[in-house]
């Protein structure tokens, strides 16, 4: 197997592990802080005991070693914890997961404010197209049942926190932040801790908060290291599965409809960065090596 296919494999199974993500959020019954609670420590802790034993502690030396953006990249990351489970709280997963696919805009606008990283016409044209494609999304939201402009504003939120944490990040590109992962989840499964109630699911929904943690560990992991060894556009186009996929799921086993207006927003945004993905794809493989 060479690299190019293990890197579409490992790739897309972390995508496979995050689809449950939003559907783990809609099953446990305990208020939102308490879900994020748990969602942090478990999967904070598996990251955590896996680094320790494959790498020890240098990668944590390392990220402490780099400055304020690996601070903002922690807290960023950490705070996304709590806005997700908020978001999907709050507003229907369809509407949470559309949303999220419009994080490359976010990055495009933030390397441009704050890396000086020009913006192609073509990502111009995807910004333009993704604005109504959520425009179509907010106007959905107040004749639905499920959906609500506050949780979209909060998976807004989450949206451009990830894509400023991952544009931090790109100013120390030879440290690796998986470190930060854990000790952004825990840190903030720390401050919620005085405010929650967190041994009240577990008698009941052990399972259930257990499973949550390790498929978004596995997700991380698998998110990751395959990135390595495919390019950008492809790993864009295979995280793009998760928008698709999580709302079917959430309908399928809780019975969300995601509504009309959700389903047209959430197409255009996909369509127009699947289009903007495809071509960068195609210009790639067309350059002679």
């Amino acid at each position: 197997m060479n690299d190019h296919v293990k890197g579409l494999l490992i790739t897309t199974l972390g995508v496979l592990l995050v689809v449950p993500d939003s559907l783990f959020v809609k099953l446990i019954v305990a208020e939102p802080m308490v879900t994020a609670f748990w969602r942090g420590v478990t999967s904070g802790v598996l990251i955590l005991i896996g680094l320790l034993v494959f790498q020890g502690t240098k990668g944590f030396r390392a990220v402490i070693s780099g400055g304020w953006p690996s601070w903002i990249y922690i807290i960023l990351i950490g705070s996304t914890a709590p806005g997700f489970v908020l978001a999907i709280t709050h507003t229907s997963v369809a509407n949470v997961v559309f949303i999220f696919a419009s994080m490359p805009i976010f990055a495009a606008v933030f390397g441009r404010v704050f890396l000086g990283e020009p913006i192609s016409r073509r990502l111009v044209y995807t910004m333009l197209v993704v604005m109504v494609g959520l425009g179509i999304i907010a106007y959905g939201s107040g004749a639905s049942e499920v959906a609500s402009w506050k949780g979209d504003l909060i998976a807004l939120y989450v949206a451009g926190a990830y894509a400023a944490a991952l544009t931090a990040v790109r100013v120390v590109k030879d440290i690796s932040m998986i470190p930060a992962i854990p000790i952004g989840y825990i840190g903030v499964a720390l401050v919620l801790w005085p405010f929650t109630a967190p041994m009240e699911p577990v008698a009941t929904q052990w399972h259930l908060l257990a499973l949550h943690g390790i498929f978004i560990a596995g997700a991380t992991c698998f998110l990751t290291l395959g990135p390595r060894y495919i390019s950008s556009a492809e790993v864009s186009l295979l995280i793009l599965l998760e928008s698709v996929l999580a709302p079917i799921l959430v309908w399928a086993v809780v019975g969300e409809d995601p509504g009309v207006w959700a389903i047209a927003g959430g197409v255009v945004v996909i369509g127009a960065l699947l289009v903007s993905n495809l071509l960068v794809l195609m210009r790639g493989r067309s350059r002679p090596v």
